[in-house]
């Protein structure tokens, strides 16, 4: 069963262009907060609300080390995104239209 609402939730967070940057910085390795800051022209606030929206969707994952945060991109949601476009975007037995009856255009 597939969660669109969790999809969703991935696309939103994707269509904001920060954190686009944000998922390119990561793309190299694992940064902390401060790097991720250095790199870009936002606040501290801003830089944790759009890591909070990118968490919260599983996209990222974060970890503590001492008093730093350190970030990552998520390997298996991103595996996992890849694939749903996939299934999106090729013809399938079980198509969700399938279940839909249409009468325009015949």
């Amino acid at each position: 069963m597939i969660d669109y609402e969790q999809k969703t939730k991935i696309f939103k967070a994707l269509s904001e262009q920060m954190r686009l940057k944000i998922l390119d910085m990561l793309s190299c390795k694992e940064l902390c907060a401060c790097e991720l800051l250095s790199g870009l022209s936002i606040s501290q606030p801003t830089l944790s609300h759009h890591m909070k929206v990118l968490i919260e969707c599983d996209l990222v994952k974060g970890r503590k080390d001492a008093t730093w945060m350190y970030y990552s991109i998520n390997i298996q949601t991103v595996k996992d995104l890849k694939e749903f476009i996939d299934f999106l975007t090729n013809e399938k037995d079980d198509c969700i239209c399938k279940t839909v009856e249409t009468k325009c255009c015949k």
